[in-house]
């Protein structure tokens, strides 16, 4: 954390203000929802400092932790409340569907306060509506809000309006910067520097920082600077103590470092480490950490928590992260677009991109298999770019996840340079779908997606909308909203018809028919199946076309058709045949079986069982042998066969873990070693010795 001085009268405040009877409790009912308290300041008054001083007394005092929400972006946007709420139910360990409306992920986040004892920090508020939607319905939490003035709409809010520090602690926040030495022999001088910098605890430390620098030069130097900044810091901020400040700090940099300090106005939400600074100024990484290094020696950066046990490829520590005040943010911002051209400044994004985008491919690279062609990949990186391990790749991709999506919105709304964010979206996608698997990641994944469709609308680019509304209807699909998968679908497959994709009009033929066979529509699950089945034809895909006439029986089969059904299981049978695929005919075979059960043809579905059971042996398949013992052993108990049922949910038990459950009544009693030794022969006599042929021809029509 930054140095802290004095604000004891306002931590006691709001130690007080935590138990302070309100309008509820006086009423005699019990609070609602839970106490919110407000520091209110301008930026750079210290009113974050003060707000993390105020975390670490009370934290003791919620056992289920602390959360912390920055409510406005750096350059002064506010966060959608959406993203507030899912970011929060994140750190609470809740899960919430990918693609959730804002109502559902505010419920979600209030269900999860419920019952709990937590202290929520939102940072930087710009409105009380923001704040509001987040307030938990739980009493017992508390509520910490920073903000610029005061929350009208947020009831019985507890204020505390800070300015300036005091003289002793805006002396003392001096010396903790520039050496309690030089304030001791000229203590006049250091409170004239507190007066130029109106006590503000932003400007005194950079103020510190400058003299932290310079140890030849004396308080009284820094006093006489401070004065001399008039027109040179821009007439309408000549007056403002941290402009004045941050002025003197950034005119003694030497020119490289007050590039590279001018350039982290682009750093995505204003996190900043050696590899960002390094790809923003077109330096080496060492240059950019021990410039990094020296700016939170004189105040301009904060400190970030470190990425734990993460290392570089020579075994030392990831370099360390840093955030960029918000307060300096505006004015640097102004002075990038002074000192640099458009030019120099798309070059900067550019470049920061690239890097990200290699390093994100680095990540991806780390968590896959041990191969000959991933080493050859990775030796292609450069040194510096390469984690170590699988568990570095993933500390690292952790701890940047937000600088990461802050970086691909940006690029995206940037729109200068469309092309470098579809590969960091696409490398994001890959890298944190490896380490966190297509469901833990799927929140993030949705997001990217919908950056994906805003890059493709904005260029026109048909395929890449297709894909994009493909994945989000499957992300969609899986949360239940199966109208909005409808609708992406659909969209999915106008996008691929006007560019001929043959591969996205069946995948989007495809989807639309199992959405419909997930709701229940049997009959424009089978029209929409048959579509699609008819491209596959057309194209002679047999690993397709064996999947959709599975997929046809099966809503056939639902719908109680039973001799479409069989007639379409049977085709994909013949078609899993023609490729070899021994399991997937094991499976279509099983589900031959299970039809012909429920057409009430016994005798025949227990052949094909062992049929099945056969080709599961031969593909050496544990999950489909299994699967067809388990499909054998129902058809067994329905021929009133106990004991060999018995027998095949023991087998099906040997090959999963955890085992299956038996599916038998609970009175059943275990079979003794002799029924088992007697189903075993009645099994091996009643087993064919070649497969029944089935016709390989595909149904017409």
């Amino acid at each position: 954390m930054g140095r802290f001085s004095g604000r004891r009268r306002e931590l006691a405040g709001l130690r007080a203000d935590i138990g302070r009877a309100g309008l509820d409790t006086l009423s005699g009912r019990k609070a609602p929802r839970s106490r919110v308290l407000l520091i209110a300041g301008r930026p750079g008054s210290g009113r974050t400092a003060l707000a993390e001083a105020f975390l670490a007394l009370a934290a003791g005092s919620y056992p289920d932790g602390v959360l912390r929400a920055a409510l406005t972006t750096p350059d002064g946007a506010p966060v959608p409340i959406a993203r507030t709420a899912r970011d929060l139910l994140a750190a609470l360990g809740a899960a919430a569907p990918p693609g959730a409306a804002e109502d559902e992920l505010i419920a979600a986040l209030r269900a999860a306060l419920m019952g709990r004892r937590a202290l929520l920090f939102l940072d930087d508020a710009g409105s009380a509506e923001q704040v509001d939607a987040l307030l938990p319905d739980a009493p017992d939490c508390l509520v910490l809000v920073v903000s610029q003035g005061p929350l009208t709409g947020v009831p019985d809010v507890r204020p505390c309006t800070i300015g300036g520090l005091d003289s002793a602690a805006a002396v003392a926040l001096l010396g903790c910067y520039a050496g309690s030495t030089r304030i001791t022999c000229d203590p006049v001088a250091a409170t004239t520097v507190v007066e130029e910098c109106g006590a503000q605890p932003a400007a005194l430390a950079l103020v510190g920082g400058w003299l932290a620098a310079r140890p030849q030069a004396s308080v009284s130097d820094a006093a006489a600077k401070l004065r001399e900044v008039t027109s040179d810091a821009g007439v309408e901020q000549s007056g403002r103590p941290l402009a004045r400040a941050l002025h003197l700090a950034y005119a003694s940099l030497p020119d490289r470092a007050a590039r590279i300090l001018r350039l982290l106005a682009l750093a995505p939400g204003g996190w900043a480490d050696a590899h960002t600074a390094s790809a923003l100024a077109g330096c080496s990484v060492q240059t950019a950490q021990d410039t990094l290094a020296g700016f939170l020696a004189h105040g301009l950066l904060r400190p970030l928590p470190p990425d734990g046990a993460a290392r570089t490829p020579a075994g030392d520590v990831m370099p360390p992260r840093y955030q960029l005040p918000g307060c300096l943010v505006p004015s640097l911002a102004a002075l990038l677009r002074e000192h640099e051209r458009a030019a120099e400044i798309e070059l900067a994004r550019a470049r920061m991109l690239e890097r990200t985008v290699r390093l994100l491919h680095s990540a991806r690279l780390a968590a896959a298999p041990d191969d000959a062609a991933t080493e050859e990949r990775t030796a292609e990186l450069p040194a510096a770019l390469r984690f170590p391990t699988r568990a570095d790749a993933a500390r690292w991709l952790r701890s940047r996840q937000p600088a990461l999506l802050a970086a691909a919105r940006l690029a995206v709304q940037d729109g200068g340079l469309d092309t470098l964010a579809r590969r960091l979206l696409a490398a994001l996608t890959h890298a944190l779908a490896a380490h966190r698997g297509a469901d833990g990641a799927a929140p993030e994944l949705y997001e990217l997606h919908e950056l994906v469709l805003d890059v493709a609308n904005r260029r026109e680019l048909p395929l890449e909308r297709a894909a994009a509304l493909l994945n989000l209807g499957d992300l969609d699909a899986r949360a239940g909203r199966a109208d909005a998968a409808l609708a992406r679908y659909r969209g999915a497959l106008k996008a691929a018809r006007g560019t001929g994709d043959a591969y996205a009009i069946g995948r989007s033929l495809e989807s639309i028919g199992a959405t419909y066979h997930e709701l229940g529509d049997w009959h424009r699950a089978a029209d929409w199946y048959g579509r699609a089945l008819e491209l596959r034809l057309t194209r002679g895909e047999l690993t397709d076309q064996a999947r959709l006439y599975g997929r046809l029986g099966a809503v056939h089969a639902c719908a109680g058709r039973w001799s479409e059904a069989l007639r379409g299981l049977r085709a994909s049978v013949a078609a899993y045949r023609r490729l070899g695929d021994r399991a997937g005919h094991a499976r279509a075979l099983s589900e031959v079986a299970r039809v012909q059960e429920h057409a009430g043809r016994p005798q025949e579905a227990l052949r094909t069982c062992q049929e099945a059971l056969e080709y599961a042996r031969l593909a050496g398949d544990v999950r489909s042998l299994a699967a067809v013992r388990l499909r054998l052993a129902e058809t067994l108990e329905r021929l009133g066969d106990r004991p060999a049922a018995e027998l095949h949910r023991r087998e099906a038990a040997r090959y999963l873990e955890p085992p299956i459950p038996r599916r038998v009544p609970p009175a059943a009693e275990a079979l003794t070693e002799a029924e088992a030794k007697d189903a075993r022969e009645r099994l091996e006599r009643d087993t064919p010795d070649q497969t029944c042929e089935i016709s390989s021809t595909p149904p017409q029509g």
